[in-house]
């Protein structure tokens, strides 16, 4: 399998369907392949793709594999996903499409929780207890994203 080759070939099915390549793994397992493909994008609300996005995309990714000879003729499976919480949140598009959530932001030995109010162009723009606090994006060492179980139960409490 040639990846370059299919990245070639999945780019622009991903930019048809309002999503970005933002990485191509190709491992090989016995006599099969798997392709997982990780996407990103806006989505409608900003805030990344939709499931039915995905889909669409995985479904369209897929027939052009099949007939295409970047695969080879080797058997494969197709894993199509999002980047998902856990990743390091590592460019401003992804600081932006998380605005709204809390997320962990180290910057040196500093560690900062707080959530994200948004991003102005290399500027990362945090509350922290209610402070807004600045961080240029080069300065940050490690961001992610901290999963909040109970914060729509709080919001609906304060309505």
């Amino acid at each position: 399998m040639q990846e370059s080759q299919i990245v070639a070939l999945i780019e622009p099915i991903l930019s048809a369907h309002g999503l970005e390549l933002d990485r191509l793994d190709v491992t090989p397992i016995g006599k099969r392949s798997v392709l997982r493909v990780t996407v990103d994008g806006d989505g409608p609300d900003g805030h990344g793709p939709l499931l039915d996005d995905i889909a669409e995309a995985s479904s369209a990714i897929s027939a052009a594999l099949d007939a295409s000879p970047a695969v080879g003729s080797a058997p494969y499976t197709l894993e199509v996903s999002t980047r998902g919480v856990s990743k390091p949140l590592t460019e401003a598009k992804h600081f932006r499409r998380n605005a709204g959530r809390l997320a962990k932001v180290w910057v040196g030995e500093e560690q900062s929780i707080g959530r994200i109010v948004g991003v102005d162009g290399e500027t990362l723009t945090l509350d922290v207890d209610g402070e807004q606090r600045e961080l240029a994006l080069p300065t940050i060492d490690k961001a992610v994203v901290q999963v909040e179980m109970n914060r729509a139960a709080a919001e609906d409490e304060e309505n």
